[in-house]
């Protein structure tokens, strides 16, 4: 809007010029008052409050409309440099302190300068600038207090997760949080969480339950141990009596040292075993071996042994498959029947037709498993339940005999479950018809 009335008044300006000053003749003072005098016929040069000033060629300033205008120049006003800044632009300019859309046209010898306040327009954008800025101002904060709140909120459930963590303690490990209360996006988490209790729980009962099994299993042999000592120290005695004690002590010192060796088998066996501890084993030549040695035990019971299938090599530590076989042997001559047989046999399977494998064990289409099987027929009847408690540490099935004490089924299977288990292998035992027991190994073949 502003620009048009600038630009109507300098057309009707310069319309006036020309037909004011037909004949070529100096320009005076009097007639560049009589051209803005005519000018002033416009009803709009008045209504816009138009400022007009009038020089010669030479930019010496003859007349100003409304006069008292003239008074408010700046002394470096200079209308040749305006005209060479911005001839026939139109520009805007400050003068008194009030601004103006000004313009300045030429016609032979002389210079127009008309200008048009813009003070209310400048005033409205001033404060336009200064409502939106109060705007913008207070919707970033509204923003930063409902992003707060939001934040708040959002982590609200993570505070609860928290409590509980920081409520952890021995006594209170059965304390989950309800899945249902969180937001789906924490659900995962809280899930997480709840495992992580349920396994830790169950470690630490088993832990605890370990650590019982060991203080009862230790303190029976050192009570012997005292009891035996201070029996004998109560009085004098024959030689042959204090020989005799020092034999009892020893067997039970011997017991001691087995059942310590063991639980140092199995701390050493949690964990997967290392590269340099992995190296082909030749298992038909270790099995003959151990069948060599365990037939003159065998033989006192007339129980014999049978190998069949094909026996591969397969990875892992050839002393803790020693030992692990050397296990199984050992109970499988104490618990099998009199005058039975003792059948060990062996089948190369695939990933897909590996028998009791997880079913999340994820493995390679091209592993080939060795699956070893030893059976025996029991002495006495056995249920899968109580089969399925064989591999707990200290377990024994035969709670009447003592002959067995810190080995055979009491740390016996569970050496042979850890050793089985650091080699990323199985184990596991079946009961058929009650007194047919079958205990199988799975181990990885080399290639």
């Amino acid at each position: 809007m502003d620009s048009e009335i600038i630009t109507h008044a300098a057309f009707n300006l310069r319309k006036r010029m020309v037909n004011f000053n037909d004949h070529i003749e100096p320009f005076t003072v009097s007639k560049s008052q009589a051209l803005i005098d005519a000018n002033h016929l416009h009803s709009s040069w008045l209504d816009y409050d138009l400022k007009t000033l009038i020089s010669d060629k030479n930019g010496n300033l003859l007349s100003s409309d409304p006069s008292n205008f003239i008074n408010d120049l700046p002394a470096d006003f200079s209308l040749l440099q305006l005209l060479q800044d911005y001839r026939d632009q139109q520009f805007m300019i400050k003068i008194n302190n009030r601004h103006y859309r000004a313009i300045i046209i030429t016609h032979q010898e002389v210079l127009a300068f008309i200008a048009l306040p813009i003070d209310v327009h400048h005033q409205y954008l001033i404060q336009f600038n200064r409502q939106l800025s109060l705007i913008l101002i207070a919707i970033t904060l509204l923003l930063v207090s409902v992003a707060a709140l939001s934040v708040h909120w959002g982590f609200a459930p993570l505070a609860t997760i928290v409590q509980k963590m920081k409520g952890i303690n021995l006594q209170r490990l059965d304390e989950r949080i309800v899945v249902g209360d969180m937001p789906l996006e924490l659900r995962p988490l809280t899930e997480s969480y709840n495992s992580m209790m349920v396994k830790l729980e169950s470690n630490l009962e088993s832990l605890s339950r370990f650590s019982d099994n060991i203080a009862h299993e230790l303190r029976t042999p050192i009570a012997t141990l005292s009891t035996q000592t201070q029996v004998m120290l109560t009085k004098p005695r024959e030689s042959d009596e204090y020989i005799e004690q020092l034999h009892h002590q020893h067997d039970t010192l011997k017991q001691l040292s087995a059942m310590i060796n063991d639980m140092l088998l199995l701390a050493k066996t949690q964990k997967e075993l290392s590269d340099s501890q992995i190296s082909h084993v030749d298992i038909e030549s270790l099995i003959t071996k151990l069948i060599d040695y365990y037939e003159m035990i065998a033989e006192d019971r007339e129980i014999i042994f049978e190998k069949s299938g094909d026996f591969k090599t397969v990875l892992g530590d050839k002393g803790l498959l020693q030992r692990l076989f050397a296990n199984l042997m050992s109970n499988a001559i104490y618990y099998a029947a009199s005058n039975s047989t003792i059948m060990i046999s062996a089948t190369v399977l695939t990933s897909s037709t590996s028998l009791n494998a997880p079913k999340d064990d994820i493995q390679s289409p091209e592993q080939l498993w060795l699956r070893i099987t030893m059976t025996n027929r029991l002495d006495k009847p056995l249920n899968q339940i109580e089969a399925d408690k064989l591999f707990e540490r200290f377990y024994r099935h035969d709670k009447t005999n003592t002959m067995h004490s810190g080995t055979g089924l009491g740390l016996g299977l569970s050496i042979v479950q850890a050793i089985a288990n650091a080699h990323n292998g199985k184990v596991s035992i079946t009961i058929k018809d009650e007194c047919l027991f079958e205990v199988a190994v799975k181990l990885l073949i080399a290639r």
